[in-house]
């Protein structure tokens, strides 16, 4: 296995780390604030896996089936999980249904990607998508910090880690209803595009048939 898919699958296994980290059976001491600094580094180091397992692939020419089969799967591995546990770990920030509505949106993205690639096309991600990457990463972090502390104190600097999560949170689901649109409607395109490109192929190889059949029977014994 090659350097780029190792690190995609450090961030398959990161998956139920997180999920121990948040759990009631955590190793982390749940009082003093260890538990939720444990789980935000580890869901910010195996973000970070995103981008790099790519880049080290397309990097060092090493873009594998099976390195395109476990990055996106990864993806949902690791976002799914982080708002299902979310939902039982701090309900006051992430309530059902948006862990519902965003884990849904996966899967419909999913299901388009994987009927555009048996149609022969792919589409390519949005700066609409790549925003609600960003922010999922900082609504995570900002849902998992913010059962903890209300403020930071920071020499002076307060920040504001509750009203961050809860701002996070709410972009976050209007950004990934509009990029699954957004994603949706260039589906449509493509698709569209894909069905004039059969359309017009079998229409030239009906007509070509055509003068065949003509041509044959204008001539039956193939003497030219």
């Amino acid at each position: 296995m090659n350097l780029p898919n190792s690190i995609t699958m450090s961030r398959i296994a990161s998956v139920p780390l997180l999920i121990w980290f948040l759990s009631p059976h955590s190793p982390f001491d749940a009082h003093n604030g260890n538990q939720e600094m444990a789980a935000s580094s580890l869901f910010i180091l195996a973000s970070i896996t995103d981008g790099l397992d790519g880049y080290l692939a397309r990097k060092r020419q090493q873009i594998t089936t099976i390195g395109m089969l476990l990055d996106p799967l990864a993806d949902k591995l690791m976002i799914t999980a982080a708002y299902i546990i979310l939902v039982a770990y701090n309900p006051r920030i992430v309530p059902p249904w948006i862990a519902v509505l965003i884990i849904g949106r996966e899967f419909l993205v999913s299901g388009l990607r994987s009927i555009a690639a048996s149609e022969g096309f792919t589409i390519d991600a949005s700066e609409i998508g790549k925003l609600k990457t960003v922010i999922q990463i900082v609504s995570v972090v900002a849902a998992i910090l913010a059962h903890r502390w209300d403020y930071w104190n920071w020499g002076g600097f307060i920040v504001a880690v509750h009203f961050i999560a809860i701002t996070a949170i709410y972009w976050m689901t209007c950004v990934s209803v509009i990029s699954a649109v957004d994603y949706f409607i260039g589906f449509w395109k493509q698709i569209d595009h894909a069905s004039e490109r059969a359309r017009t192929k079998r229409s030239n190889v009906l007509s070509r048939n055509k003068a065949k059949a003509v041509a044959a029977a204008e001539n039956p014994s193939g003497i030219s």
